[in-house]
């Protein structure tokens, strides 16, 4: 992407989004973005303008708005959950721009953003990191989720290592000032079915007042899915209890609950092979295999999730409070699977390998105590935020694998089998090692305004990370008893931000992010440990506007933006067992993202992102040879993705809704060698208002039943699911 291209097409979108600049005929009524309903109460279009003057947690801890932010911020809300049909965290996730993801089981928080994956990207959980980002950011269901924030490029000087791609985050319900009751029950394909149930009681006090206040959200869900075999169900609990101790003390317990099960998992599809027996280009799917599972018959996952939190505010004095969450998380997962599956070179049968006997054992406790100071500089506003947060964090992997080939069946006409009668294969479980990650941050964020309309905006952090191994097996030279490794690395961003209208802003922001070498620290090795002692850093500048226009019935964001990493982790070329801290990635792109609300009764939301992604400095070990891999596009990262929801109230107590999204083509290797082609996917959906606690919805997902991969592997694509179809109904009280 050229500089000067860039530059122009943000200056002429700036242009024309200042204040009322776009040309508008003055006989054209200024349109609320609302829904009027049979009743005659209206509510705002969830799908309408961007809402520029909300305020998030996650671009900042100053409690800035997104048109204050000099970043890229995005919240998807409560309402754009539930108009989009959004079921589970990555669904919602996949409504910001750029984001892809994906639940393969092995992988199951897979995600793409901005070019980076996997651990250069943070996932977080009301602002927590686990550390574990990849296999802990699984989907959950939807119901218990308030929202979800993001904010793209590095992040590491809000949320500690890693997010040099970018931080989501997912923010659970909390108790509102208020009484109120809901309900839903889902029914769908596959014998989808699905019951919620929520309540916000006020328990003492002033109605909608001072006082005390319950929240209860649960549901419990079950399916067949979509390939032979398949069966899953899920429950959750979130309860909270907020409580105002005084007039300047509020206190909020809340605790939440997750249990999942997925017999059989499916772990993807095999690709066709050429007459080398290697799938190049792009892997075609064999006629008849879509709906095969070729995991054993007794294939399991299984996971239980608790997380607890106390979160005290203070109200020191009108300018000045004090916020302090004291958190805690265990869980505990089982993976039992026959994981990988190719054709042989005459396609005509699967072989079936990557036996893994998995357990996790997963705790994290922590406290993180911070201040938000409001004041003026010369008359001017000056805001600052300080904290601290220490936490540790100890995983401990219970791995058995056989990763030879276990057999080879006929693609279509096969058993199964039984995990436990794969030769080599023995019940109960070992512990490989434990990481222990021990972290304290302090954190330091300042807003200034230098001139009427122009602000500063720049944050510090600098983390004290100490991760330390202790082997459970056999005691080598290369598997110590015990390893440790300690780093300090110091991140930042400085941006400004420039109100040019009440209606229009410009922003800039330089940011760094770091974290270890080898990536994610619960899983460092011996090797990553004791060879690796340079940090991973990155750093992105970015440019961006965001206006409303057309008479307030249409609001905008645009952001060019480059990030280039450096030091990251790879095969060391002479011993393909270890890795060394070399190597550069970087990632070139813009973003655009937009509202309208056309008319009283159609609104409609759209975003598309376009990035260069590329490895600038990587070799990889190939039969013992290291072979460049320079220019080449990083797995699983799209070159563009766009999205457009568009909503239709055509009669009142009716909306009719249709939804699109494309993803590009990705690469499997990092040879660029075999992919997964571009798709795009059709969703729609008509809701009935039955009154104004009541209503009912029917949605078609997949409409065009499109086959795609949502992940590939050199050997198989994950599919997405086919064409299904779903009833809800949704009562709040």
């Amino acid at each position: 992407m050229k500089n000067t291209t860039a530059r122009t097409l943000l200056l002429g979108l700036l242009a024309s989004g200042s204040a009322h600049a776009l040309t508008t005929d003055p006989a054209i009524e200024t349109l609320a973005p609302a829904t009027v309903y049979g009743d005659g109460h209206t509510e705002v279009a969830p799908n309408g303008p961007i809402n520029l003057d909300a305020r998030d947690s996650t671009g900042s801890r100053l409690g800035l708005t997104l048109r204050e932010t000099p970043a890229t911020v995005t919240v998807i809300s409560r309402e754009q959950i539930e108009a989009r049909g959004a079921l589970n965290t990555q669904e919602i996730a996949r409504g910001i721009p750029g984001v892809d993801n994906a639940s393969p089981p092995g992988n199951a928080g897979a995600v793409s953003y901005r070019g980076f994956s996997g651990g250069q990207v943070s996932q977080l959980f009301n602002g927590i990191s686990v550390q574990y980002d990849s296999v802990a950011g699984r989907p959950v269901d939807s119901w218990i989720y308030d929202r979800v924030e993001a904010i793209g490029g590095p992040a590491t000087f809000l949320f500690g290592a890693g997010a040099v791609g970018g931080a989501i985050n997912y923010v659970t319900k909390l108790p509102e000032r208020d009484t109120f009751y809901g309900g839903q029950m889902r029914i769908g394909s596959f014998d989808s079915r699905q019951v919620s149930v929520g309540l916000n009681q006020q328990l003492a006090g002033e109605p909608g007042g001072r006082g005390h206040y319950l929240r209860i959200d649960a549901n419990t869900g079950s399916s067949h899915g979509w390939v032979d075999g398949n069966h899953s169900r899920a429950s959750q609990v979130a309860a909270s209890l907020l409580s105002d101790l005084g007039s300047d003390v509020t206190q909020t317990f809340a605790v939440e609950f997750q249990r999942e099960q997925v017999d059989r998992p499916y772990w993807g599809t095999p690709l066709k092979t050429g007459a080398n027996g290697v799938v190049q280009g792009e892997g075609h799917i064999m006629d008849g295999t879509r709906f095969k599972n070729y995991n054993v018959n007794d294939g399991l996952y299984e996971q239980s999730v608790l997380w607890a939190r106390s979160l005290t505010e203070w109200r020191a004095a009108p300018n000045l409070t004090f916020n302090n969450t004291l958190y805690y998380y265990r869980a505990e997962r089982d993976f039992r699977n026959l994981e990988s599956y190719r054709f042989n070179a005459a396609n005509t049968l699967v072989q079936r390998s990557g036996a893994l006997l998995q357990r996790h054992e997963q705790s994290l406790i922590g406290n993180r105590v911070e201040g938000l100071f409001k004041s003026t500089l010369a008359g001017l506003r000056s805001d600052w935020s300080f904290g601290a947060d220490f936490s540790v964090n100890k995983i401990t992997r219970y791995p058995t694998s056989l990763p030879a080939q276990v057999d080879a069946v006929d693609p279509y006409d096969f058993s199964p089998g039984d995990f436990y009668d794969i030769p080599g294969m023995k019940r109960g479980h070992s512990a490989d090692r434990d990481n222990r990650i021990q972290t304290l941050a302090l954190t330091l964020e300042n807003r200034t305004e230098v001139l009427p309309g122009v602000a500063i905006v720049s944050a510090l952090r600098k983390d004290f990370i100490d991760l330390d191994l202790t082997n459970r097996r056999a005691i080598t030279a290369a598997s110590p008893a015990t390893a440790s490794r300690s780093y300090t690395p110091l991140t930042g961003r400085l941006g400004v931000n420039w109100e040019i209208t009440p209606e229009a802003s410009l922003y800039a922001q330089y940011a760094t992010a770091a974290d270890p070498p080898s990536g994610l620290l619960a899983t460092s090795s011996f090797a990553d440990v004791l060879n690796n002692d340079k940090l991973t850093t990155g750093r992105q500048t970015e440019v961006g506007s965001k206006f409303n226009f057309w008479e307030g019935r249409g609001a905008a964001t645009v952001s060019v933006y480059e990030i280039k990493r450096k030091n990251m982790a790879t095969a060391d070329p002479d011993n393909p067992g270890v890795s060394v801290p070399v190597g550069a990635q970087s990632a070139r792109g813009i973003e655009l993202a937009g509202g309208l609300q056309l008319t009283p009764k159609l609104s409609m939301q759209a975003n598309i992102a376009f990035v260069d992604p590329k490895y600038d400095d990587f070799s990889q070990a190939v039969g013992g040879v290291p072979v460049s891999r320079n220019g080449n596009v990083p797995t699983n990262t799209p070159r563009r993705i766009a999205n457009v929801w568009l909503d239709y109230a055509f009669i009142p107590d009716w909306n009719a809704s249709v939804a699109a999204r494309h993803v590009g083509r990705v690469y499997a290797d990092a040879a660029n060698t075999t992919w997964a082609p571009a798709y795009t996917v059709f969703d729609a959906a008509l809701s009935h208002r039955i009154n104004r606690n009541v209503s009912v919805t029917g949605r078609v997902r997949n409409l065009a039943d499109k086959v795609y991969a949502a992940n590939a592997t050199p050997t198989m694509y994950y599919l997405g699911a086919p064409r299904s179809f779903e009833l809800t109904l949704q009562a709040r009280f």
